[in-house]
């Protein structure tokens, strides 16, 4: 088992272990129409419990998915049967894991791991799954201890595109990016950050059906081909600070550690009437898509 990831093999043999905690944290924009805990019900890994992105961001923010405060993390994840010495394994079927393994890294639980390959390796290699409601947890007591300091706000993003203090890197979906495609909040502009670089979350997993992570080599030659160089400062960006961690986590796999994430990212950035903001087809009216 490496420090970040873990074989299905491995978790199937440790399900149930009175000492592991498998969060299922399933979440979905708000085009998908419909929600994590609706696919959790549907399915999921055995002894499995949902992770609630929502729950677990700050609800004070007017922004989605913004990281909590200490307190509120710990009440949380305590509620979820977790306490500071359960090994957690995170896993869903898309991009959201790296962004709940952050969260438990940034508040110093070094025990957490995500699934490689997610629920679809998972149903692809014929593991068990169960559908319905989740047992009740027997709550536990979770501290999270002083975050680090790798969260970046507008100002910091807006100085590195104007002083080239770091790379901004986002990593949306090319037609998000360029603005080709709505922004997928309603009313937030589609486009970019001027001077922000696109490096797909997809770009950092296999997608020929295991949906594996890269290994930190290839995810250097991918950060590389784009241009970027992961031996620079970087500032990962993306929708809400979701898929922006898929980036930080392959960063941390590197060995890197000079990045922060835009944890407001494009829906704060693009809501605001004094950024700029850029599209690749200069006949996108910005003001007429919001």
């Amino acid at each position: 088992m490496e420090t970040f990831l873990v074989e299905p093999s491995w978790l199937e043999t440790k399900l149930g272990s009175n000492d592991l905690a498998v969060l299922d944290c399933a979440w979905f924009a708000p085009e998908a129409g419909k929600t994590g805990l609706s696919a959790f019900h549907a399915e999921h890994i055995p002894t499995a419990r949902h992770f609630d992105l929502n729950a677990a961001s700050d609800g004070t923010s007017p922004y989605p998915n913004m990281m909590p405060d200490p307190v509120q993390f710990s009440a949380v994840v305590s509620a979820l049967g977790i306490d500071n010495g359960t090994t957690v394994v995170i896993y869903d079927a898309g991009y959201v894991s790296a962004r709940v393994w952050w969260m438990f890294h940034r508040f110093g639980h070094g025990k957490v791991f995500v699934l490689d390959g997610g629920l679809r390796r998972w149903k692809a290699e014929g593991r068990p799954l169960e559908s319905g409601e989740a047992a009740p947890a027997i709550a536990r007591s979770f501290e999270a201890k002083a975050p680090f300091t790798d969260i970046a706000g507008w100002v910091d993003v807006a100085i590195a595109l104007s002083e080239g203090t770091a790379q901004v890197v986002d990593a949306r979906m090319p037609d998000r990016f360029s603005g080709a495609l709505p922004s997928g909040y309603p009313g937030l502009a589609p486009g970019h950050m001027p001077g922000a670089v696109n490096l797909p979350w997809t770009s950092m997993m296999r997608q020929d059906g295991d949906f594996r992570f890269i290994s930190p080599q290839e995810a250097d030659i991918a950060f590389r081909s784009a241009g970027i160089d992961p031996d620079q400062p970087i500032i990962a960006t993306c929708g809400s600070g979701v898929t922006a961690a898929v980036l930080a986590f392959q960063l941390l796999r590197m060995g890197k550690t000079d990045w922060t994430i835009y944890d407001g990212s494009w829906n704060e950035w693009g809501r605001r009437d004094d950024l700029p903001k850029a599209t690749i087809d200069p006949a996108i009216d910005i003001d007429s898509t919001i």
